[in-house]
């Protein structure tokens, strides 16, 4: 299985990311310990949602996806529990 995930940070509540990844534990761990330059910043991170695909090809597709605005659209109107 392979995953597209969105995080939540936990520092402002209005900064999320997008990714995708085959251990989806792993990687949030990765994050929240600074592993990744570009999510540093803004620990700790939780996890907002996931979606698990058959292929690594479809997660991938999906996580462009969610980064285009009509992505992120999307997601704030069906994936995401905004306050």
């Amino acid at each position: 299985m392979f995953y597209a995930y969105i995080l939540r940070s936990q520092r402002d509540a209005s900064v999320f990311y997008h990714g995708f990844t085959s251990d989806l534990r792993k990687r949030l761990d990765a994050h929240n310990m600074g592993a990744n330059v570009s999510t540093r910043a803004m620990r700790p991170w939780s996890l907002a949602w996931y979606g698990a695909f058959k292929s690594e090809q479809m997660a991938r597709d999906f996580e462009s996806y969610l980064k285009t605005a009509s992505g992120k659209a999307f997601a704030r109107k069906r994936l995401l529990q905004l306050e």
